[in-house]
C-alpha cells in the first residue's frame, strides 16, 4: 500500500465547539512519479526556517541598487533570506552600506559597467533574477536617456536571457509613450519618450520580463517632496505652476509598496510577462499636493506668505531652469532641469485592464496616514525645509496640516 505523505496542505483548522481538525489540501504518494529539481546545486536548495539568517532560493543581482529605490528593494530581499549580488560603478561606498540589508555572505559586490558585457555578465550568470533599477532624471555628456533607457535595458535583458535567468524585473515609467505631449519644451518628455522604448526593446529581448510602471515615488531622500520643498524651485515665496497646478493630476506612490511589489512579483509563478502600474491609492491634483507640502513646512498662506501663480506667464522661471544646467550639468540645484519641469505637468493615466500593485497582493499606503499615524516619509523629508526649525513651539501653536483633497 503507498504511504500518504502530507505537504504543504496540513493545515489546524479551529471549528466553533472549540475541537481541531486537519485539513488536507494536498497531497503526494510515495508511488508518484518524482518531482524535478530546477538544480542539483546543494548551494541553490532552500535551507533554514525563513526569514534573514535563512536562504529562499532567491539569487538577485540588482542592478542600481544604490539609488533611491534600489537600497528599498535590496532590504525587502534581503530580510527575507535572499542572496543580493550588488554591481556598482564608480565609488564602492556608495554601496558598501547595502551590506547590511543580509546576513553575513548573502550580499555579494562586483564592480561593472553599463557597457561592458563582460563585467554584466559575470553579475548575472549565477543569478536566478535579474532587476533593472538603473535610470537617469536628466541626460549628461556621458549618458544619454537612450543609452540607459533603451540600450542600457536591452543589453541587460539579452545577457540576462543568454545566462539563463529565470526572472527579469524591468522598472518603466507610468504614462511612457512615444509622442509625449509637449508642455515646458517644445519637443515633449524625452524621458517618457525612452521609457516607451526601453520597455519595448526589453520585451524583444526577454519577452517573459515583469515590467513595472510606477508614477511619482515618495519617501525618504526622494525626488518628488524634496524638489518642490527645495527655495531653488520656488520664486521668493510664490510657486509657479503650469495652470497653477489645477490641470495637473498626480497619483504618487510610496516607495516601500513599490519595492514590496518587486518582491512579490519575484515569488508569483503568475507574474511572467506581466506589465504592473504602481501608483498609489488616490489622485490628487497638484495644487492641493504642493499646497500641502507647504501647510507641513510651516510655509502656508497665512503664516508665511505662499501662493501659487501661473508659469506660463513667467519667461524669468524659464530662464532659470536653463541658466541653472548651465552652471551645473551633471547635477542640477535642486534637481531643477527642464526634464523634470516638462514631466511633472504630465497627468497620471492609469490603464483599465492593466494589473496594480494590488493585484500583487499590496496593501498600498496613503499619504495623509505618513503625516498623521505613522509620522514617516512626508513630515521627515519636509522637516529640514520647515519654516523656523530652530523654533520651540508650544504644544499645538500652530495648527494641523488639513490633508489634501483627494479626487474621487
Amino acid at each position: 500500500m503507498a504511504s500518504l505523505i502530507l505537504v504543504n496542505g496540513v493545515h489546524l483548522a479551529k471549528q466553533q465547539t472549540g475541537l481541531l481538525g486537519i485539513v488536507c489540501l494536498k497531497a503526494n504518494y510515495s508511488t508518484d512519479a518524482p518531482r524535478k529539481l530546477k538544480t542539483t546545486n546543494l548551494a541553490s536548495l532552500k535551507r533554514g526556517t525563513g526569514g534573514r539568517s535563512s536562504f529562499n532560493g532567491i539569487v538577485a543581482t540588482v542592478f542600481g541598487s544604490t539609488g533611491f529605490l534600489g537600497r528599498y528593494v535590496c532590504n525587502k530581499l534581503g530580510k527575507t533570506g535572499s542572496q543580493v549580488i550588488i554591481p556598482y560603478r564608480a565609488d564602492h561606498y556608495e554601496a558598501l552600506r547595502l551590506k547590511l540589508v543580509g546576513d553575513l555572505g548573502q550580499v555579494l559586490f562586483h564592480p561593472y559597467d553599463l557597457r561592458d558585457e563582460e563585467s554584466i555578465y559575470k553579475a548575472v550568470k549565477h543569478s536566478n533574477v535579474v532587476i533593472n533599477l538603473v535610470g537617469r532624471d536628466w541626460e549628461t555628456k556621458n549618458f544619454t536617456f537612450k543609452d540607459v533607457h533603451v540600450d542600457g535595458a536591452r543589453r541587460l535583458a539579452r545577457i540576462a536571457r543568454q545566462a539563463g535567468v529565470e526572472k527579469f524585473v524591468h522598472v518603466s515609467s507610468l504614462n511612457a509613450t512615444p509622442h509625449p505631449q509637449p508642455f515646458f519644451t517644445k519637443e515633449g518628455s524625452k524621458f517618457l519618450q525612452s521609457k516607451y522604448y526601453g520597455e519595448q526593446a526589453v520585451r524583444e529581448e526577454f519577452p517573459d520580463a515583469i515590467v513595472f510602471r510606477p508614477s511619482d515615488i515618495y519617501g525618504q531622500e526622494d525626488r518628488f517632496l524634496r524638489y518642490y520643498a527645495h527655495i531653488w524651485r520656488r520664486q521668493f515665496r510664490a510657486m509657479p505652476l503650469w495652470h497653477k497646478g489645477e490641470k495637473t493630476v498626480k497619483q504618487p506612490v510610496y516607495c516601500s509598496d513599490l519595492a514590496q511589489g518587486i518582491v512579490n512579483a519575484i515569488k508569483d509563478q503568475d507574474s511572467q510577462g506581466q506589465t504592473y502600474q504602481a501608483v498609489g491609492p488616490r489622485r490628487y491634483k497638484l495644487s492641493a499636493l504642493v499646497d500641502w507640502f507647504h501647510q507641513v513646512m510651516r510655509k502656508d498662506e497665512k503664516w508665511w506668505g505662499y501662493f501659487r501663480y501661473d508659469l506660463r506667464f513667467d519667461p524669468t522661471f524659464r530662464a532659470k531652469v536653463l541658466l541653472t544646467e548651465m552652471l551645473s550639468p551633471s547635477f542640477p540645484i535642486g534637481d531643477l532641469h527642464t526634464e523634470r519641469v516638462e514631466r511633472e505637468y504630465v497627468s497620471d493615466e492609469v490603464q483599465k485592464g492593466v494589473p496594480t500593485l494590488e493585484d500583487l497582493g499590496v496593501n498600498l499606503t496613503f499619504m495623509e496616514d505618513q503625516a498623521s499615524v505613522r509620522g514617516d516619509a512626508v513630515p521627515w523629508e519636509l522637516r529640514p525645509y520647515r519654516a523656523a526649525q530652530y523654533y520651540d513651539a508650544e504644544l499645538d501653536e500652530f495648527e494641523k496640516p488639513t490633508p489634501p483633497q483627494y479626487i474621487q
